[in-house]
């Protein structure tokens, strides 16, 4: 069975191999590095098994990095490359007490790879599992939790699809690949209409997005040629009046994506969803989901 999210191309991984890099070098000091302890206590020939187990119920990611560190390890030692196999994929619900993954090699590499993959296994389930109480709680609605930029850096390829995993939408993956015209974007332009302007004057090929405080904004970026709008900090009933008279033009300006941002609750996410936003950006997907415990268990 395959370690990744089922349809998914997984996280970039290249991006995968720098952070386990640094993530051992770390641990282990500068390559090749060490573990004292490992290294004195367990011969380089002895082998062995060890199950990946879930400590918690949550959703299941990054066991993707598994066999990256793995095999990081193992080329570090001059050892044996150990291999997975995977009981559960990514984007699994699991409960506590569940295999979810079993190791077979060296044990000096399973024992040294230990810290670094449940760090990253951990970080990735974390976030999985907040999001999908996010996705859980829109379900029906029609609209889709996204996440946003504020990820741990180093991490945010493997953090943006933790939240695909669990069942949420990836936004931009940077500065590079989608403008966002933002406040402070506006003041230096000086209006909405000047900034989108000069971005499709430099950057055509690009999408645009705009972020609107108010009715007037949101109008004059759908006027401008924006098509994804982000509707910041509106109450309910202010974004129901928006997202209305968005709608409205819809018959001239084409199909225009609605996103809430700021603000946002579980206990509210149904709520705004009745208004006819498309999207839901939750920044504390990303920046704020504790870990989901995992376990690596020595086997006989």
């Amino acid at each position: 069975m395959a370690a990744g999210l089922p349809g998914d191309p997984g996280p970039d991984p290249a991006a995968i191999a720098r952070v386990v890099a640094a993530a051992l070098d770390e641990d282990l000091g500068p390559e090749p590095g060490r573990d004292v302890t490992s290294q004195s206590t367990i011969p380089p020939d002895e082998q062995g098994s060890a199950d990946l187990v879930a400590r918690a119920d949550g959703v299941l990611a990054g066991l993707v990095c598994v066999p990256v560190v793995l095999d990081a390890v193992a080329d570090r030692l001059g050892l044996d490359r150990a291999s997975v196999e995977v009981v559960v994929p990514d984007g699994t619900r699991v409960a506590r007490g569940d295999v979810l993954a079993r190791l077979t090699g060296p044990v000096q590499v399973l024992l040294v790879s230990e810290r670094t993959l449940l760090n990253l296994a951990s970080r990735a389930s974390g976030v999985a599992t907040h999001t999908r109480r996010w996705a859980d709680a829109l379900a029906g609605t029609g609209a889709l939790v996204l996440d946003t930029r504020k990820t741990t850096p180093g991490l945010r390829a493997l953090e943006k699809y933790a939240v695909r995993c669990g069942g949420g939408t990836n936004k931009r993956m940077g500065l590079y690949d989608v403008a966002m015209v933002k406040d402070n974007h506006v003041a230096a332009a000086g209006s909405v209409t000047a900034a989108v302007g000069a971005v499709r004057a430099r950057f055509p090929e690009v999408a645009i997005q705009v972020e609107a405080d108010t009715a007037d904004q949101a109008l004059e970026a759908v006027a401008a040629g924006a098509t994804f709008l982000l509707l910041d900090n509106m109450p309910t009933e202010t974004l129901r009046e928006v997202v209305a008279a968005v709608r409205a033009g819809e018959a001239t300006s084409g199909r225009i994506e609605l996103e809430a941002t700021g603000n946002l609750t579980l206990d509210r996410a149904r709520e705004v969803a009745t208004t006819g936003v498309d999207y839901l950006s939750v920044g504390g997907l990303t920046h704020s989901s504790p870990i989901l415990d995992l376990a690596l268990d020595l086997t006989a």
